[in-house]
């Protein structure tokens, strides 16, 4: 269906030309972005080279989301959270020129991620068994503040969906998305204390590097939750830039074992956002319905950076049928799905 890369090694040749293109149950290629070679002037290159490392965690009660990115001429380091039940949502976000006081790990298997300074503070830090997040953000939504100290749990044998693809000639995506990871901890948001326990909030990364075309566009969908039976399961599908042909980011996650699909059609109606949504696949193993209940509308417009973004939150129903031909029925599933437009 979609070629699976088994084998570990580089993922750039001294040439800066992908070694390999495919799909991973795990990160196997490592990420040597020093050889990527797309300007003749090299010095030049990090200029458009982006990185980042984006966590989010579904409570019973609400999603809570931090992310630092680097986009080469410009750090971003943003944070924002929904209230399923009353719809309160809040996003505070900084741009940083160059990047700085930024610092991001070369591979998503270890290392910390972090940034500082006198408005907010994140750390994300992994080892081998799991993810530490702390944030601090004193003056979030006018000093009402928010803090979350959590922990994911995500041993070596978890799967994660990885995929490595070419746009264009010269440029290419590299990304870790990994699904259902038990988390403990607390969010504090303003008076209000949230207390995570595993058993019923779970997080998910999705962690990005690569060189895009300046102009770039995609839809991405997501989730993580329990079944009835108390299974884990989640979905991670994708749409939009780059050569699809050997590999896409279409998936089943199923008590952290990735079920691969072919390819994922997004059916929807860009004029009314809050319409339901389709998915579905070219085998018939996806049948699913997504109605919104919130829109969380982003939007970026700074000089030569200008991002258009409508996240969807909504819940998912319907089916899927795992590798082994168990059908999965979702109903009510909380998740997001989003379209995203961006000059980067």
């Amino acid at each position: 269906m979609h070629t699976e890369i088994v084998n570990a090694g580089a993922l750039l040749d001294t040439n800066g030309k992908l070694t390999q293109v495919g799909w991973a149950r795990h990160q196997l290629l490592d990420c040597n972005l020093e050889n990527a070679h797309f300007y003749a002037l090299k010095p030049l290159q990090f200029l458009r080279v982006k990185r980042w490392d984006y966590y989010a965690t579904f409570t019973p009660r609400r999603f809570f989301s931090a992310t630092v990115a680097d986009l080469g001429y410009a750090g971003n380091v943003f944070v924002y959270t929904l209230d399923f039940e009353s719809g309160d949502l809040h996003e505070e976000g900084l741009v940083i020129p160059l990047g700085k006081n930024i610092k991001l790990p070369r591979n998503s298997t270890g290392g910390v991620t972090s940034y500082t300074s006198k408005e907010a503070t994140l750390t994300f830090d992994v080892s081998e068994n799991q993810r530490k997040l702390s944030v601090d953000w004193p003056g979030f939504n006018n000093g009402r503040g928010i803090q979350a100290e959590l922990t994911l749990e995500n041993p070596p044998d978890y799967e994660s969906m990885t995929i490595v693809i070419p746009i264009g000639k010269k440029r290419f995506y590299y990304n870790r998305k990994i699904n259902c990871l038990p988390v403990q901890g607390r969010i504090q948001y303003g008076d209000e204390i949230e207390e995570l326990r595993p058993h019923e909030s779970l997080g998910s990364l999705d962690w990005g590097r690569g060189v895009w075309e300046y102009s770039s566009f995609w839809n991405w969908a997501s989730t993580s939750g329990f079944l009835p039976d108390g299974r884990r399961v989640g979905l991670n599908l994708g749409q939009g830039f780059g050569d699809t042909s050997q590999a896409t980011e279409d998936c089943l996650i199923l008590d952290n074992r990735i079920h691969k699909l072919s390819d994922v059609r997004f059916t929807y109606n860009a004029d009314d956002f809050m319409a339901p949504w389709h998915f579905s696949d070219q085998e018939g193993r996806l049948d699913l319905e997504f109605v919104p209940f919130k829109d969380r509308p982003a939007e970026t417009h700074l000089l030569i950076i200008d991002s258009v973004v409508h996240q969807m939150f909504g819940r998912y129903s319907g089916k899927v049928v795992a590798d082994d031909g168990e059908e999965i029925i979702l109903d009510g599933l909380i998740g997001f799905a989003e379209e995203h437009h961006a000059r980067w």
